[in-house]
């Protein structure tokens, strides 16, 4: 399997933190890491949007996917509220993470804190179609709960 290659610029908050890595040999995630000069609180409820320090190019074909670190949902409620996040090949911004507090308690987001995982994945773009009529199935127009809990 072919390893993509990302170019990354370490912002200069971000200098002295280490790039993202997976931190086992079967991790699909790398963790991205809090760029934060200085500890931040984030209320029951509230999101704020945590700086990485890094700027990506994500080769031609891929988006980065940014997800929730489950450890972090579990213990302490902190969820990404778009989750996934789409990095898109053509973004050159720096990387953010939109944080959410859905716990019952203040979340302290120290420097160098692993806040969320990224995935690099392939994208298949579409083309649609318009069409009168679409095949039937069996289960047709079963929405929401229609196969069962």
């Amino acid at each position: 399997m072919s390893h993509p290659i990302i170019d990354v610029v370490r912002l200069p908050h971000a200098a002295d933190l280490p790039l993202p890595s997976y931190a086992t040999e079967g991790a699909a995630g790398m963790d991205l890491l809090a760029a934060v000069m200085s500890s931040m609180t984030l209320a029951p409820g509230a999101r704020m949007l945590v700086p990485t320090g890094l700027r990506i190019a994500i080769p031609p074909g891929y988006e980065l996917q940014v997800r929730p670190r489950s450890g972090l949902a579990l213990k302490n409620g902190i969820v990404l509220p778009n989750s996934p996040g789409t990095i898109d090949e053509d973004y050159r911004g720096e990387l953010g993470v939109i944080i959410m507090n859905a716990g019952d308690a203040l979340f302290t987001i120290e420097r160098g804190m692993r806040i969320a995982q990224a995935v690099i994945a392939p994208v298949v773009r579409a083309r649609w179609r318009e069409v009168a009529e679409l095949p039937d199935t069996t289960r047709g127009s079963g929405g929401f709960g229609s196969t069962g809990s």
